[in-house]
């Protein structure tokens, strides 16, 4: 009780000062950063190519530089979550866990600047290598794209494009974001640009001391649930990244750069005082590192050739708290230990270091008759090595693939874009995956999409090789499966679109069906390996396992209407799924559930802004997010919710080379939290109503360069890969 009043008292304040900010003036115009997208918005990712959103081939939904800035989300997992309604997430230590249309994080492809992401934690993507302050637009295109982007792309393809700084001089930027349970975001930029040269640095650290939505622990069988435990929902964490990108552009139609980073993540568990359920003598951290290499000729204006070659680098760690002795015969052998060594506080154990090295080439060139073709190859090599979690230690996989694509229009109005891939796989051989889209103009208003595709995804080294153990409420076990099988995928969407006058409705069905699907399944211990069992006595066996089939179908509808200072936004998504698994022991097909799937998702969203005076500017906007119950085939389901959220910003500005930007809300207004006991599913991990507010400032001194990114885009000729 006295929590909800210190944190109504604390809301009640926040919003006086938000408001009573409005009556702030200053004296000069904001900065072309904070400018209003009245130009039409381009898209790249559907094709690899680029169009304007009204004609792009491949239905596109864009989230906007300005609906960017209106909601000021402080994470890209906030951001989906917020403004699109077809996403979900279940976060905890392990990842993101994040589902598009039915499927999970491993069928998602995420792409920033068109480059895959890597920094797996657990099988899922960690998405806080992604700075929120950096972020131009996202371009999000569902169904299979394994065509063009190859593996991982069966549920669809999240593209996050970043600023690109058009100053020819210098630019510096800070933003520091501060919020309840103690959440800091902090981002730092530097930009120069002299001549064929050009720099950009970017310094980005999150952290949050977590908070406790309950004490309550779930225990197995017929034990009473634990009510004093001390784990948290969301345990304290805190990550930073270090980022340069250095470009060099000797002629006007050539571009190299070099780009690398830098990253460490750490999460700090609490101890228990339950020796068999909370009790935990080490925290988790994580290093990553990228470097790339690559260029870009132009051969005319809309004719190119590039070159990429990427190295990533994602290692998992556990830090030890407290003295812990660890089953380890090689370096245990000599000790009084034996088999056990002993690791003291401060001391890490490597759990796993994936590294992945890739090479790209592409080509886009136009042909007579308004054909664009696309080609290219790609090159991929996975290595892997886990002392404790893969038999040898060491695993590895390589991957090549060769693909083309041709777009034009079969009549006036009739856009067809065609690709096909080749993949081959060390181990699994040889792989064809086609695309199909087509786009009907019915006049101005109306469009009409439609698309069939394939996908292909092999088996990750982890789900073949992997096997780690889980202290949750009990001791779980997950294995790896060497006899996974390929999967693969048919998907088919139409979709209508309607633009008139500010008002814009697309209706989207889609019906996804993936064949051998690797899917986490229940098993009984026997059917684990003895040794397994008799070392860790699970209370639960899960291993990776094909699916015999699975299939997602359902329908998006998108709504936005803008009039004046006001812009209205809606979203809804159905999704029903079912899969279906061989019972060997019962000689029988049995119905399992897609882990996190549910039935209805929505998004809502009002947003006014006003310019008062040449120097001020306020924008304010009420956002909404919500959930039917999740289903699992573990563990409880997730309980349905809804999470509304008010959001202000308000720009500034005194001089001809500073801006100033302050932003501040409350989250969660209504104040939901969801209370499951530890070790059952949650609808979402909020702790409740929560409030923010941010400061940006930035300097800016030199000549401005021309801005070509939507400028020159004068006509479908023009067209060229960002």
């Amino acid at each position: 009780m006295l929590k909800t009043e210190m944190t109504s008292r604390l809301t009640v304040r926040l919003l006086a000062v938000v408001l009573a900010s409005g009556a702030v003036q200053a004296a000069v115009a904001q900065s072309d950063i904070w400018r209003n997208d009245s130009l039409p918005e381009v898209v790249v990712t559907g094709t690899g190519t680029q169009h304007l959103l009204k004609d792009a081939p491949v239905q596109t939904e864009v989230i906007t530089h300005k609906m960017l800035e209106n909601y000021a989300g402080k994470s890209i997992e906030d951001i989906l979550g917020g403004l699109t309604a077809s996403f979900g997430f279940s976060e905890d230590d392990m990842g993101s866990q994040m589902q598009l249309n039915g499927l999970g994080n491993s069928y998602i492809l995420i792409l920033i600047d068109g480059k895959r992401i890597h920094g797996d934690v657990g099988g899922q993507n960690d998405l806080s290598l992604i700075d929120p302050q950096n972020i131009e637009k996202i371009e999000i295109v569902k169904g299979a794209s394994s065509a063009l982007y190859g593996s991982d792309a069966i549920a669809g393809v999240v593209n996050i494009i970043t600023r690109k700084h058009h100053e020819q001089g210098i630019l510096v930027e800070n933003t520091t974001r501060l919020g309840s349970y103690g959440d800091v975001r902090q981002h730092n930029g530097l930009a120069l640009n002299y001549g064929k040269w050009s720099s950009y640095t970017n310094f980005q650290l999150q952290h949050s001391d977590g908070w406790q939505n309950t004490a309550v622990e779930h225990t197995q069988g017929s034990e009473p649930p634990i009510t004093d435990s001390r784990n948290k929902t969301v345990n304290r964490h805190t990550n930073w990244q270090v980022s340069e990108r250095i470009t060099y552009q000797p002629t006007n139609r050539l571009e190299l750069y070099a780009d690398g980073s830098t990253y460490w993540k750490r999460i700090y568990r609490v101890s228990g005082r339950h020796p068999h359920y909370d009790v935990k003598t080490w925290d988790m951290e994580y290093h990553n590192g990228s470097a790339s290499v690559g260029g870009k000729w132009k051969l005319n204006g809309a004719d190119f050739i590039s070159l990429d070659v990427d190295w990533n680098r994602h290692a998992y760690y556990y830090y030890y708290t407290a003295t812990t002795l660890v089953e380890d015969y090689e370096k245990s052998a000599g000790t009084p230990y034996y088999p056990y060594y002993p690791y003291l506080p401060g001391q890490k154990e490597l759990q796993s270091d994936q590294q992945r090295t890739m090479a790209t080439a592409k080509g886009v060139f136009t042909l007579p008759y308004e054909n664009r073709l696309s080609a290219g190859f790609e090159y991929r090599y996975d290595w892997l090595k886990a002392p404790t979690r893969v038999a040898g230690g060491k695993a590895s996989d390589w991957t090549g693939a060769i693909y083309i694509q041709d777009e034009f229009n079969l009549v006036r109005n009739l856009n067809i874009t065609a690709g096909l891939r080749l993949n081959y796989n060390e181990q699994f051989g040889t792989r064809l995956t086609p695309k199909v889209s087509a786009m009907w103009r019915l006049g101005n208003p109306w469009r009409l999409r439609a698309t069939w595709s394939q996908g292909f995804k092999t088996p990750a080294i982890r789900e073949l090789f992997y096997r780690y153990v889980r202290q949750m409420s009990g001791t779980y076990l997950y294995l790896g499966n060497a006899n996974l099988k390929p999967q693969s995928s048919n998907y088919w969407s139409v979709s209508g679109e309607y633009t008139w006058a500010g008002l814009s409705v697309t209706l989207s069905a889609y019906y996804n069906k993936v064949k051998d699907m690797i899917a986490l399944v229940t098993i009984p211990n026997y059917q684990a390996p003895d040794e397994y069992i008799q070392q860790y006595d699970p209370v639960k066996t899960r291993q990776y396992q094909n699916i015999e089939d699975a299939k997602t179908r359902g329908i998006d509808v998108n709504i936005s209407y803008s009039w004046r200072e006001f812009m209205f936004g809606l979203g809804y998504s159905y999704l029903d799924t079912d899969a279906h698994q061989y019972d060997s022991n019962h000689d029988k097909m049995r119905e399992v559930t897609i882990d996190g799937m549910a039935h209805h998702k929505g998004n809502f969203m009002a947003t006014w802004g006003h310019r008062f005076t040449p120097g001020y500017r306020l924008s304010a906007g009420l956002y909404g997010r919500m959930s039917s119950k999740r289903y699992y085939q573990d563990d409880g389901n997730g309980k349905g919710y809804q999470i509304w959220r008010i959001a202000t910003t308000h720009d500034l500005g005194h001089s001809r080379t500073m801006t100033y930007r302050i932003e501040a809300g409350v989250d969660n207004i209504f104040n939901y939290c969801d209370r499951t006991p530890h070790g059952l599913h949650l609808g979402t991990t909020t702790p409740g109503i929560t409030v923010y507010g941010s400061f940006t400032i930035r300097f800016t001194q030199g000549k401005k360069l021309k801005n070509n990114y939507k400028s020159n885009f004068n006509s479908k000729q023009n067209n060229e890969e960002i």
